[in-house]
């Protein structure tokens, strides 16, 4: 985790996950937690290496890359931790992704890993959108929601910790069918970063960046073109069930799905741009021998 400075009381932890840091005389910090234990180790030893604060740690949303690390940060350091409202349910018992990645099914044991289920974390205080102080800090939090169920990123001053409301191109390409749990909302959020009046942002997966909104406008695209591929699997003739929407839809793109993490992640991304698309209209939900299916309106 290799530690960058944005201004006199910003930073952040760059790694595959960013942590980010914000202090004052008083307080620091820590904007969710990493992965897991090592993630945030290597972030506490270089704050007591220069003896920075550490008393506090917000939690954007419960999503186990995002919050692996706290449980053994609150245990060595005893942060008062902030969470989402509803985040905070799945923070306590995380569980729940895992059941809601299966349908609510009771999960099967290979969902059950470190990348959709952290370690249970005591959450101190719940928050929403508008004005917060974290200790003697104040910030205002925005609603994001989209990737997740109520994602809240953090303002200080003039610098965004965006959360994964935006991914950089990197990631992007990387996971193809970006993970999101509701398109319309996705697609909110990043015209709401759009006109947010700040000097950069850091986002969940990636750099610092001043010029942000050229990435977040990309983002929009990217989720257009994953839109388009989807109409184009969905025909007005005749039904076409869920289960070969996600196949077809992962086949255009070149992917292969091979284990139970991924059938799940991919399966919750697809259904988040067939709701956006039932929602406007572009394509009515069909049960025909007793299969879920979709056709073009």
């Amino acid at each position: 985790m290799e530690l960058n400075q944005i201004n006199e009381q910003c930073f952040y932890f760059k790694g595959a996950v960013n942590i980010g840091y914000i202090k004052n005389e008083e307080d620091g910090i820590l904007i969710d937690a990493g992965l897991d234990d090592s993630a945030v180790k290597k972030v506490i030893k270089q704050l007591d290496e220069k003896g920075w604060p550490l008393t506090h740690l917000f939690i954007t949303h419960a999503h186990a890359d995002h919050f692996g690390g706290a449980a053994y940060l609150k245990k060595k350091k005893e942060v008062k931790i902030s969470a989402p409202e509803l985040e905070s349910a799945i923070l306590t018992f995380p569980i729940l992704e895992p059941i809601y990645l299966q349908n609510g099914n009771y999960p099967f044991k290979e969902l059950r890993n470190k990348f959709v289920e952290g370690k249970p974390v005591t959450v101190d205080e719940t928050c929403t959108e508008g004005p917060y102080s974290i200790g003697s800090l104040n910030v205002t939090l925005h609603n994001v929601s989209g990737h997740s169920y109520h994602m809240l990123a953090v303002q200080v001053d003039d610098v965004l910790y965006a959360a994964d409301s935006y991914f950089d191109e990197k990631t992007l390409v990387k996971h193809n069918i970006p993970y999101i749990v509701d398109g319309t909302e996705t697609i909110r959020s990043l015209h709401k970063l759009l006109s947010m009046d700040v000097n950069g942002a850091v986002p969940g997966h990636g750099e610092y960046e001043e010029s942000f909104k050229d990435t977040v406008q990309k983002n929009i695209l990217y989720h257009q073109k994953v839109e388009e591929d989807l109409l184009k699997i969905i025909s007005r003739e005749k039904s076409t069930s869920l289960d070969t929407v996600i196949a077809k839809l992962c086949q255009l793109r070149g992917l292969k799905i091979e284990n139970m993490t991924s059938w799940a992640l991919f399966r919750t991304g697809v259904c988040a741009y067939l709701k956006k698309v039932v929602e406007e209209g572009q394509v009515q939900i069909i049960f025909e021998n007793n299969y879920l299916s979709y056709r073009r309106t």
